[in-house]
């Protein structure tokens, strides 16, 4: 599969996630707990193979900008992933941290989606695009098959992703 199209079928995923997070409901604290952890789980994967293969092989001077940018935004995605992951549904501030998560995410991707990933398109071909593809693939498929993506992200907070 094309890198690209990889990443935004991953986007989608999630933003259904966070729609299924917005209508489960107040008193639904297990499952906004259960969708939280999947929310984390695929947010960790995806942002693990963005960092070690799509923003390295996407760096060029016209994307270098957006790129760091990106690494910063995981960064702070990481931090919030990582305070809710500690609290848990009970707390009162739980769902306030999901809505700012779903805000960043829905910025972070917007951006992508319409800067940097135009820009990919015209810097590499669609065969380089189809390999990356198929070893972001590889990758996500071995770190969901690790399970539990989400525990590393504690640990991912402390700076940005080298690019």
């Amino acid at each position: 599969m094309n890198a690209i199209d990889l990443l935004e079928q991953q986007h989608r995923e999630v933003e259904e996630l966070f729609e299924e997070f917005e209508s489960a409901g107040d008193r639904a604290k297990k499952k906004k707990e259960q969708l939280c952890r999947e929310i984390s789980d695929q947010l960790a994967m995806h942002a693990e193979i963005e960092e070690k293969l799509f923003y390295p092989e996407s760096k060029q001077e016209n994307t270098e900008e957006i790129l760091r940018e990106s690494v910063e935004e995981h960064l702070s995605m990481k931090r919030i992933l990582s305070d809710l992951l500690e609290v848990g549904a009970e707390d009162e501030q739980f769902d306030a941290k999901m809505s700012v998560l779903k805000e960043q995410v829905e910025h972070h991707v917007e951006e992508e989606e319409k800067e940097l990933f135009p820009k990919v398109r015209k810097a590499l071909s669609k065969d380089e695009l189809e390999d990356l593809g198929d070893r972001m693939e590889q990758m996500f498929e071995r770190l969901e098959a690790q399970g539990d993506a989400s525990a590393k992200i504690p640990g991912q907070t402390d700076a940005p992703s080298q690019i």
